[in-house]
């Protein structure tokens, strides 16, 4: 998910510019040619200003033909039907009225309603009549979407940020000595004013704080959320495309048979968690890429990444159930959504301590290793266990959605045992856990553990088969024992075969007759 945020960034500033240049696209009203029914045709034209996305506007086009019949179309439904009528009677056509909304504004297009006289289609002659009907809005400024704006200002925070501070420190330094004492008395004096505005600042962050709080429908934990869906969902579009200009030559093709198994995997999934909320609403795509990397992730858009290297380092279908589950569990749980909210929060809070260093400290070397301390603590106080928690929450889910699919969840702390031993047996140094985004395989491990059992009794609820054979788990215990037991005789017989081979030259230097090494040292 760490990726998914840096590459969002990335993807959407190389984006935001020629974004931004399609976000007011106003459309002229079309002229109405009216002509009579000799001449077999009345077309209509009606341009509707549709806000779709990045502006992308629509032209619908209603025609009308002399007849038995006369045709219409509504804007609403774009359905077209039919109204049985004769030459004589008259023809009323009304265009319905459209609004469209969107979450950064709210712009509301009525088309007038438009009558076709009689008189009009029965004139003698063909010449065409020319009706305009059009309308003026005054200009309107559209604000740019929430995301682009945070992308765009988010490189800028720290310098400016640092420059405020730095001005705050050279100002102070160059005050006289009198009117720092000045200064330092006037602060002084009305230092309950300073508290209120404070003590006001605080309250107007707290109240936004706890206004941009949600509840999850899944788990029930609040989280916070300062993106909308949809400006968020426009974000991940951005993404899916850097990633997809990034694989677009190592992606399987639809027939592979390691997409097919990808496929039908998430499917089931999907299938049988269909009551779940956001699942049934998300289109789901899958994606595998032909890469060593053991690594899978899911867009908030459905879009499902999947690499070869896990395909590879999983045993069965229930250990690959649970990790798709898994990176399921955090597109519908909006954890990126709700990591990025965090950060920008983060970021805004840094902003103000950023600022504060600079001011304080006295010297420039010195407010340099201030930042640094503080993106540290920010990082490994904050990021890091918030990133760990929401790991362990998709665990949670991920593990309850494989087992409402009938998997085997047995099998899913086995996987990361696996993942375990594998590092040990190529060396990979063991970090802490704290410095990681991730738990640690063998915390990961043991909380799966703990709710396995929870995960069973809902495979007992959904009507599943029971579970035959033995336990996964025992069976990898006592694989990895005999394992280190041929390894220890592998070991073993190998320090004998060494010993062999240096035997026979010790034999050899003990037969040398003492006289000849006597005689030797003598003549040198």
């Amino acid at each position: 998910m760490m990726s998914f945020i840096y590459g969002l960034q990335s993807a959407a500033r190389n984006c935001v510019f020629f974004r931004f240049n399609s976000l007011a696209n106003w459309r002229k009203c079309n002229t109405l040619l009216v002509t009579s029914p000799d001449c077999h045709q009345v077309q209509i034209n009606h341009t509707v200003n549709k806000y779709q996305r990045l502006g992308v506007s629509q032209c619908n086009r209603l025609t009308f033909l002399p007849g038995n019949f006369t045709f219409y179309r509504t804007f609403k439904n774009k359905r077209i039907a039919c109204l049985p009528s004769s030459k004589s009677k008259e023809i009323w056509m009304t265009a319905s009225k459209y609004t469209a909304w969107n979450d950064s504004f709210s712009r509301q297009l009525l088309i007038k309603e438009v009558t076709v006289v009689p008189a009009l289609l029965h004139r003698p002659s063909c010449s065409p009549i020319r009706v305009i009907r059009c309308f003026h809005t005054s200009p309107r400024f559209q604000a740019a979407p929430v995301p682009f704006l945070l992308i765009i200002l988010k490189p800028v925070q720290k310098l400016l940020a640092i420059i405020v501070g730095r001005g705050i420190r050279k100002w102070w330094q160059a005050l006289p000595p009198n009117k720092k004492e000045l200064f330092k008395e006037s602060i002084r004096k009305n230092k309950w004013k300073l508290f209120l505005g404070l003590s006001s600042f605080g309250l107007v962050f707290l109240v936004f704080y706890f206004t941009h709080l949600e509840v999850s429908p899944i788990t029930g934990r609040s989280k916070l959320l300062l993106l909308g869906k949809e400006h968020f969902r426009l974000l991940s579009e951005l993404e899916y495309e850097a990633w997809m200009e990034e694989f677009k030559n190592d992606m399987l093709t639809e027939k592979d048979a390691r997409y097919l198994t990808v496929k039908e995997v998430v499917y089931h999934l999907i299938e049988c968690n269909k009551d779940i909320p956001g699942i049934s609403e998300i289109n789901w795509v899958i994606h595998v890429v032909d890469s060593p990397d053991i690594n899978a992730f899911v867009l908030p858009n459905g879009q499902v990444f999947i690499f070869t290297g896990l395909l590879n380092s999983v045993n069965d279908i229930h250990q690959l159930s649970f990790l798709l589950g898994h990176e399921i569990a955090h597109a519908v749980l909006g954890h990126a959504a709700e990591k990025a909210s965090l950060v920008h929060l983060l970021d805004f809070l840094g902003m103000i301590f950023l600022t504060m260093i600079w001011a304080i400290c006295p010297r420039d070397s010195l407010a340099i290793l201030g930042q640094w301390i503080q993106s540290k603590l920010q990082e490994y106080m904050f990021d890091r266990p918030y990133s760990r928690t929401l790991e362990a929450e998709a665990d949670k889910i991920g593990l309850q959605l494989a087992a409402k699919a009938c998997v085997d969840v047995r099998a899913s702390s086995v996987f990361w045992q696996q993942m375990e031993f594998a590092d040990s047996l190529h060396g990979h140094p063991k970090l802490p856990e704290w410095l990681s985004t991730h738990p640690s395989h063998g915390n990961r491990a043991e909380h799966l553990d703990r709710l396995i059992p929870q995960a069973l009794k809902i495979r007992e609820i959904c009507n599943c088969p029971p579970l035959s054979g033995p336990d996964p788990r025992l069976l990898f215990k006592l694989s990895m024992k005999h394992f280190l037991e041929e390894s220890e005789k592998e070991d073993l017989n190998t320090t004998v075969k060494k010993q062999k081979m240096a035997t026979p030259s010790i034999q050899k230097q003990e037969q040398i007759p003492l006289t000849y090494i006597v005689e030797k040292r003598t003549g040198s």
